[in-house]
């Protein structure tokens, strides 16, 4: 019966406001989703009008924003503006879920395509890290491993221009580093070989000339290797002043391989005399291809209206124009393929490991949602042969359904099927020696178990009345919990053992480079000083004052409990919600002060709608600009991040209230009296389709409320 609050049409069920069923999954729904009603309200173009103002201002605010440079000068009105572009995204984001889904992801992908634009409006206002993606992608480009020298190193000397290297007053602005004069380059020719010289080069015996001649030759689109009246550089005893725009240039490059093969491929991409805008553009097109992936898996969903609203989320943020974009942050790569792991894991394991191992060796912090593709690997299941409780009552569904579809009104119903036969002796008891021995061949040898079934398989026999446990899942399914958890981690450790391969071979200094050393100067070492003086771990000193000496082998056993917590209670049709809940807690634990970190979280936010978790990426800023405006601003970082996991603790309070209700409203009425009861996988069976097909006002003797033919029990 059409609903005569909204206007004609069917209105969707009450629970699909909230979230999609617990029970559902992404792949290969039961039946087609009901169109979803265009009249929310008495208006229906009331909300398309106030979402479209809404973008408006959002992007006209980041545009103001990204025009004015006031992080170093005034980050108080920084701060501000920041304030303002959230509390229109959570206005944007709340409008968009009165919008059908056609609508919605109309919105999702023209709005995010014009917010993430404005990052492109300035250079990078509060990060100089795209200076060293750009450094990086020209000594690729002309052959020599990135991991082998530090940008003042005089062997670079070469690659040295005035954009990256200036000299004179341009090295009294912000964010400079002082280097070393380059000493002047000989006439001579640059001799042959694989390197530049047999052993490194030290300030008193370099060779900046000598490149290796199998690179690309420094000229066209690439910096020119002899020194022109552009790339003009001082002489050693020039008292003019040299510095750099590179942060730490006296430390070897941190990024994974994934990362420096995207610089080098922007760098050869960009045009010549270009600085950091293709490294900008490509940046947005990344983030614009998170929002096409996530619409892409809204759109498999069983009702595709909630999770188009929830892509909002990533490509409306204020935090993917600034640090994706505007600073140009390599994060925006390992978001985009972390993304695609994590939908691509309940289908295709292989490939989603692939994934994130490929987003690991983009940007090392992935690695930390890699527990969310094993969700459930540990679960076992209430009896012996019997699938776990999301797949039992997803596949007795399906096979509910269809044999509805069947036996529809004016059809024949089909004979019934004979009784499965009585379980053998000992059916509860452990599993014979066999079973035990092919069970550890599994764990050995996963993928020729999973090739060859167990013998032991028996015939399905599929009931209307009572879909038995054969006909839900095969006897072999016992050994998917071990392919399960080794295929997606082997996976990914293939994927970044490949992408640090080559650079191992071609480089004769360690390809983690400054990776050790950046742990210590972030205060995550043991005894570090720099815990104090950067404010990590500020949940954890709340508790007890001085925690860089204590703190680490605590959120070591914390992160391994929820860890464990995913692994025993995750839902493997949805990687994504345990992948958030190790990440988000690894945030709050950690409290790092880069707010593009927390990209990840905003997506893993996105893909799974838990919108509380936001406050970790705000708590981020809060730390990294906030906290500059004041004096001893410690103190704004670590409020907050309290207020962070506050709104995590009243977001998981409110869910869990909110649970029960859920329950019972998708319970199906009561059977007429003098029917007899069933139990087991039928009746979960026809709660599921109850919930499924029950909407607001369905007329007596529909699909909805029809008793189904029962068969008592002798």
């Amino acid at each position: 019966m059409p609903d005569q609050r909204s206007g004609p049409g069917p209105r969707p069920p009450d629970r699909d406001r909230l979230a999609p069923p617990p029970d559902s999954t992404d792949e290969h729904p039961a039946e087609p989703p009901d169109p979803p009603s265009r009249a929310r309200t008495a208006h229906p173009w009331i909300a398309p009008i106030a979402l479209a103002t809404l973008l408006g201002s959002l992007v006209a605010v980041l545009a103001l924003t990204f025009r004015g440079d006031d992080f170093h000068t005034a980050p108080g009105a920084l701060s501000l503006r920041y304030a303002i572009a959230w509390a229109l995204f959570a206005a944007a984001a709340w409008t968009v879920r009165r919008l059908g889904a056609r609508q919605a992801a109309v919105f999702v992908l023209v709005g995010g395509a014009a917010v993430a634009a404005t990052g492109l409006l300035a250079p990078p206002r509060t990060s100089t890290d795209a200076y060293r993606y750009a450094w990086d992608g020209r000594v690729q480009a002309a052959g020599i491993s990135p991991y082998d020298y530090a940008p003042e190193d005089p062997a670079l000397a070469s690659l040295r221009d005035h954009w990256l290297f200036p000299k004179g007053p341009a090295c009294h602005g912000p964010d400079r580093a002082p280097v070393r004069p380059a000493p002047e380059r000989p006439k001579a020719e640059r001799p042959e070989g694989r390197h530049p010289e047999a052993r490194r080069p030290t300030p008193e015996r370099a060779a900046p000339g000598r490149l290796i001649p199998g690179g690309p030759a420094l000229g066209g689109t690439h910096p020119r290797a002899d020194p022109a009246p552009d790339h003009a550089h001082s002489a050693p005893g020039s008292a003019e002043p040299q510095c750099t725009r590179l942060n730490r240039p006296s430390v070897h490059t941190i990024y994974p391989p994934a990362a420096e093969g995207y610089f080098l491929l922007v760098h050869r991409s960009a045009p010549s005399g270009s600085t950091l805008l293709p490294l900008q553009t490509g940046g947005a097109l990344l983030s614009v291809a998170t929002t096409v992936v996530l619409l892409a898996a809204a759109r498999r969903r069983r009702d595709p209206r909630l999770p188009t609203a929830r892509a909002a989320l990533w490509a409306w943020c204020p935090a993917v124009p600034v640090e994706a974009v505007n600073n140009a942050h390599v994060d925006a790569l390992g978001v985009l393929l972390t993304v695609a792991g994590l939908i691509a894991v309940p289908r295709r394991r292989a490939l989603g490991g692939a994934l994130l191992g490929a987003a690991t060796a983009a940007k090392l912090l992935p690695a930390v949602a890699l527990p969310g593709a094993l969700s459930g690997v540990l679960a076992r299941a209430t009896k012996p042969g019997e699938p776990h409780t999301a797949a039992r009552r997803t596949t007795a569904r399906r096979t509910v359904l269809e044999k509805f579809r069947s036996t529809g009104p004016g059809r024949p119903a089909p004979a019934e099927s004979p009784p499965p036969p009585p379980p053998r002796e000992g059916a509860g008891s452990p599993a014979p020696a066999a079973s035990r021995i092919r069970r550890a061949a599994a764990v050995v040898l996963p993928r020729a178990a999973v090739l060859r079934p167990a013998t032991s398989v028996s015939r399905p026999t599929v009931s209307f009345n009572r879909p038995t446990a054969s006909a839900v899942r095969p006897a072999t399914s016992f050994i998917r919990p071990a392919a399960s958890a080794v295929l997606p981690v082997a996976a990914a450790a293939a994927v970044v053992a490949l992408g640090y391969l080559p650079y191992v071979l071609l480089s004769r200094s360690s390809v983690l480079g400054y990776l050790t050393g950046y742990v210590a100067e972030e205060g995550y070492e043991t005894g570090s000083a720099a815990a104090d003086d950067k404010n990590r771990y500020a949940l954890l000193r709340l508790l007890h004052p001085g925690p860089e000496t204590w703190a680490l082998p605590v959120v070591a056993a914390v992160l391994l409990a929820v860890v464990g917590w995913v692994l025993l209670r995750g839902d493997p049709q949805r990687p994504w919600r345990g992948a958030l809940v190790v990440t988000g807690t690894a945030f709050l634990l950690m409290t790092p002060g880069y707010p593009w970190y927390a990209l990840l979280v905003v997506a893993l936010v996105a893909l799974d709608g838990r919108w509380e978790w936001l406050g970790v990426p705000l708590a981020g800023v809060a730390q990294y600009v906030t906290a500059r405006a004041v004096d001893d601003g410690a103190w704004v970082g670590t409020l907050g991040y309290a207020v962070a996991c506050a709104a995590v603790m009243a977001g998981w309070a409110l869910r869990a209230l909110r649970a029960p209700r859920a329950a019972s409203a998708s319970r199906p009425p009561r059977p007429p009296a003098g029917t007899a009861k069933t139990t087991g996988t039928a009746e979960t069976a026809r709660t599921a389709e109850a919930a499924d097909a029950a909407t607001p006002g369905s007329p007596p003797g529909s699909a909805a409320t029809r008793p189904r033919r029962r068969r008592a029990r002798r």
